[in-house]
């Protein structure tokens, strides 16, 4: 027989304790980590206005009821939809992560820890005007700068020593802990009503990594994250109704997040709960294409003078990676849509050697129909550097090299070209940060007027002016 304890008796699970003492209490001090924000709040946007050129996108966007009008909604921005939260979150969410153009985390899981922008902006601008409804005063953009840096944290720290993908889920789960989170302390919740939303978004569990992978690569992955960060900000509002949690969501045996699906693993958090994340965040500000493959693309855009006119003259081409981008994105045969070819490493490689740059337009059946594409792709071999293997790996590094060197048929080769960070890597930032500045300007170009391309960049790139600015003021200039 089971022996039955009182539930009160039970310890809460330590992850959930120590996740919601953290987004409840901790005071954020790192300007790093505020000027950090500030730029992930930038570019995050940037991509989801990009994206909105894209109709496959943008079919996803709006309320799931046409017509549907909320009083004090939450605006999404580089539209006129004005949604409850739950729904707002998932379109901004959506539109951030439609092209895999924003920030990334690697470590043993992967993710985007910018994907929980599209919960805390849906939430601080409801909270906003509702506040305001009520006579009293709105959030200003600093509380949200200080979410982003919390939902860093979390989702980058479970993701340190955790492997989702290694069980067959995927990384959204992280997103959803961690909008969860953040988002019920923004609505005001206690650290039990916190608790009580986190661990039935644990219960919740993950979608699997089955639309990342051959043969089922598909459009999911594009809003998969928002999904997950609009899960979060329905179980906050459960919590704040007063929904009851559970105390070891993740330990209970046989039946907890761990027995069930962790492989019987104790879920860990590696190191105390700071702003480690923020600053060492990877931004993807020259290309459009999964992390692990953004060196090679440098790589592949470096060689392109020296090969575009010789392409009948190659035997072969070897790209040197690191297990995980092995793993992941080494992909032959054929390719099916956008989200399979942004997820090979040859095709990014190839892109970049035929064209000298990559966008997301080259993702697109359209451009994939070029024949030289494939007949570089059939030319390539990967093969992995163990050497890269543990640099990525190391705390002190966070490497992600490739390198790529081009054999001729005359028996002459190119210069092997390493990249071992990248141009958005933490050890790149004051050569970063300008062309980050310029990506954003160019995607908020492509949305809005000139005149409102001009006062968004301005008050985003003034950080003083930035955090005193309410919520509700900021998301009124992004309507179009």
């Amino acid at each position: 027989m089971q022996k039955l304890e009182s539930t009160k008796a039970l310890q809460v699970d330590e992850v959930l304790e120590t996740i919601a003492e953290y987004v409840l209490n901790k005071q954020i001090t790192s300007e790093a980590a505020f000027e950090t924000a500030r730029y992930v709040l930038m570019d995050t946007l940037g991509c989801g206005f990009l994206a909105m050129r894209y109709p496959e996108c943008t079919k996803h966007l709006g309320p799931i009821v046409p017509g549907t009008v909320v009083p004090n909604g939450s605006r999404v921005p580089g539209t006129q939809f004005e949604l409850d939260p739950v729904q707002a979150a998932f379109n901004i969410g959506c539109a951030i992560r439609w092209l895999d153009y924003n920030d990334t985390w690697l470590a043993a899981e992967w993710g985007h820890p910018s994907d929980n922008l599209g919960g805390i902006l849906a939430v601080a601008d409801y909270v906003s005007r509702k506040r305001i409804s009520e006579g009293s005063d709105p959030l200003t953009m600093d509380s949200v700068l200080e979410a982003i840096v919390k939902a860093h944290e979390i989702q980058g720290v479970l993701a340190l020593t955790n492997s989702l993908n290694r069980q067959g889920l995927d990384h959204v789960l992280f997103v959803k802990i961690a909008t969860t989170a953040v988002v019920t302390a923004m609505l005001g919740g206690t650290k039990e009503q916190i608790i009580n939303a986190l661990s039935n978004a644990w219960i919740d569990n993950s979608s699997l990594r089955t639309y990342r992978h051959f043969p089922n690569t598909g459009s999911r992955k594009s809003w998969a994250a928002g999904d997950a960060t609009s899960r979060g900000v329905r179980l906050a509002m459960m919590a704040m109704k007063g929904e009851m949690g559970y105390r070891t969501a993740l330990t209970a045996p046989n039946w907890g997040f761990q027995d069930v699906l962790f492989a019987g693993k104790e879920l860990t958090l590696s190191r105390p709960l700071d702003t480690y994340v923020i600053e060492n965040i990877l931004f993807k500000i020259s290309f459009p294409a999964e992390f692990h493959g953004q060196t090679a693309a440098e790589c592949a855009v470096e060689l392109h003078p020296q090969i575009v006119n010789r392409l009948d003259e190659i035997d072969k081409i070897v790209i040197t990676s690191h297990e995980s981008a092995i793993r992941i994105i080494d992909k032959t045969g054929p390719l099916h849509n956008p989200a399979d070819r942004d997820h090979c490493l040859q095709y990014i490689a190839a892109i970049g050697l035929l064209f000298g740059t990559i966008n997301s337009d080259h993702y697109e059946e359209e451009a994939s129909q070029d024949p030289r594409i494939d007949r570089l792709r059939e030319k390539m071999e990967v093969i992995e550097s163990k050497l890269y293997s543990e640099d990525y790996l190391d705390p002190n590094k966070r490497s992600i090299a490739n390198a790529i060197q081009i054999f001729f048929k005359d028996g002459t080769s190119t210069e092997k070209i390493i990249r071992e960070y990248p141009i958005g890597h933490r050890f790149r930032r004051d050569e970063g940060i300008p062309l980050l500045f310029k990506k954003f300007s160019s995607n908020l170009e492509t949305r809005f007027p000139q005149n409102q391309v001009g006062e968004i960049f301005q008050l985003c790139t003034d950080h003083n002016e930035l955090c005193k600015t309410n919520v509700n003021d900021f998301m009124a200039k992004l309507v179009i």
